[in-house]
């Protein structure tokens, strides 16, 4: 239980220090979802009426918006967000998990280094994810093909189930990975097999957390996609700003739980207020 809740008793514990590394990957991120397309393709599955064709279908899936150049100008800096702010936070908590001291002094150091690791990461799960989305939109446009409605729904929930079962089982590989380069000094490659080591036994209570987690928020991206366009944002920006922070603490304090590493701020975290 402890792998599943740790990283929200850090983020509450310390919500207004890691709260302003999140605000702007969470604007951009809400700003890149692309409402119309997943509002069209729910509305077309609740109906029976899946007839969007493959574009449609991977535009509602993917990471990037297409829906318009301004669309795709936010995905772009939502990726520039993710990298710049997740490498501030990642330094800030390791610093203050590993000596106790939530300053930023010392969060710049080596920051050049430790951004370029955080982009080959941020790289590899968006072709990932993206390469998800592909497979699975041109699944999915298979499955509309199919001429029974009955069967086709059933057919639709039951791809998108394994598709996500799939993509929560393939991000535990990259989890542990950049908390290991900032922790130990290893290069990119040795880090990668020590963090895999690592995270043999806890991958599955990973895959729960962020099955607890995620599946909500994404049940959530569908509902609001019908709400008005001046509000849609508006929530997932608060969503966003929750599950970016939680996906990033719980490297941090996943890490320190199976290297078995001493949590300092569990230490000296009253005596700096």
């Amino acid at each position: 239980m402890r792998s599943l809740f740790d990283h929200w008793k850090y983020i509450v514990k310390n919500l207004w220090f890691v709260l302003p590394f999140a605000v702007t990957p969470a604007v951009f991120l809400a700003l890149s979802v692309d409402f119309a397309g997943i509002q069209s393709l729910a509305a077309s599955f609740f109906t029976g009426k899946l007839e969007v064709d493959f574009l449609a279908l991977f535009h509602a899936w993917s990471f990037f918006r297409f829906d318009s150049f301004l669309g795709v100008i936010y995905s772009i800096f939502a990726v520039i967000a993710i990298v710049v702010f997740t490498t501030f936070l990642l330094s800030f908590a390791e610093k203050h998990m590993r000596i106790g001291k939530r300053t930023l002094s010392g969060v710049f150091s080596q920051f050049a280094d430790k951004m370029f690791y955080v982009t080959l990461v941020t790289l590899v799960y968006l072709l990932l994810y993206e390469l998800w989305a592909l497979v699975l939109s041109a699944v999915l446009f298979a499955v509309a093909a199919v001429g029974s409605k009955i069967f086709m729904s059933v057919l639709f929930v039951i791809v998108c189930l394994v598709f996500i079962g799939t993509l929560l089982y393939l991000v535990p590989v990259f989890y542990l990975w950049l908390p290991c380069i900032f922790c130990t000094g290893f290069g990119a490659y040795d880090a990668f097999l020590y963090s895999y080591r690592l995270m043999g036994g806890v991958r599955w209570k990973l895959i729960l957390s962020l099955l607890i987690e995620y599946v909500p928020c994404f049940i959530l991206i569908v509902g609001i996609s019908f709400a008005p366009t001046w509000l849609s944002p508006i929530i997932a920006f608060i969503m966003y700003v929750f599950a970016y922070l939680s996906f990033c603490i719980r490297m941090e304090t996943l890490y320190f739980e199976t290297d078995k590493l001493d949590r300092e701020d569990f230490l000296r975290s009253y005596r700096e207020l």
